[in-house]
């Protein structure tokens, strides 16, 4: 019997709700999980029936990215050809991000690479990476800096140590902050204003955004590509750390 999917998508006027949903570790994504979520997303932004997206996740978590457990116990683990963040990155169709918890790492990358973040009150940030001697490689690099600052991307990257939502929203890494029983709410409230304009302009001014960041940050992305590439975990040290929970159960 093949893994459960880890998230579920409903679609209502227009606007599809994606939500990560995997309790148990923090709503990580395996490697299933992930390269079904690019072709949903690919498959949602060619549907002329949905004009924006929005992601969210199962309390108390947002996501925390790759499996790290599943990442560190295959020996021969290789990264998928298409990452959830670079895939959302690609879309003409807006999205919007409504961290619902624990928001890490991989799932910070998501959140970057979405039209806009709206966060609960008790939503959570952080760059874990660096606790498993892991490297990002969903354009985490280039994003974060360019959302907050080179300095405070360092000491999110540096430290590993979390940040609440309303120190995120000082910082510029979110658009909103509000009240956790009211983010869904907000979440869709916003979606439909989008959902009632022009598609065709929704796009364009989508990609408009999408290009001039791509001539901005590519070749920080490049970099980071290039550094994922040429990078070796000590996963003897990485899975002690993860057992020991010195990190979030991802990365």
């Amino acid at each position: 019997m093949s893994d459960p999917i880890r998230f579920r998508h409903s679609v209502a006027g227009g606007v599809m709700v994606l939500t990560f949903d995997h309790p148990p570790t923090r709503n990580a994504l395996d490697r299933v999980t992930r390269a079904r979520l690019v072709e949903v997303l690919q498959e949602v932004d060619a549907a002329p029936d949905v004009r924006v997206i929005v992601l969210t996740g199962t309390d108390p978590a947002f996501t925390s990215g790759v499996d790290a457990k599943q990442l560190l116990g295959e020996p021969d683990y290789e990264p998928l050809p298409l990452d959830p963040a670079t895939a959302l990155r690609a879309l003409a169709t807006p999205t919007i991000a409504a961290v619902n918890g624990s928001c890490v790492s991989g799932g910070l990358e998501i959140a970057l690479a979405c039209s806009m973040v709206i966060a609960s009150a008790e939503a959570r940030f952080a760059d874990t990476h660096a606790k498993l001697g892991l490297t990002p490689g969903w354009g985490l690099s280039a994003e974060l800096p360019a959302a907050v600052g080179v300095w405070r991307a360092r000491q999110l990257t540096l430290t590993g140590q979390p940040i609440d939502a309303r120190t995120a929203y000082e910082w510029g890494l979110v658009n909103e902050v509000v009240d956790h029983g009211l983010l869904q709410r907000r979440a869709l409230d916003l979606a439909g204003a989008i959902a009632e304009l022009d598609p065709a302009g929704i796009g364009n001014a989508v990609r408009l955004y999408a290009d001039g960041q791509q001539a901005s940050w590519g070749a920080a992305r490049a970099v980071e590509r290039v550094a994922l590439s040429a990078w070796t975990v000590d996963r003897s040290s990485a899975r002690a750390a993860f057992d020991q929970r010195v990190s979030p159960p991802s990365t």
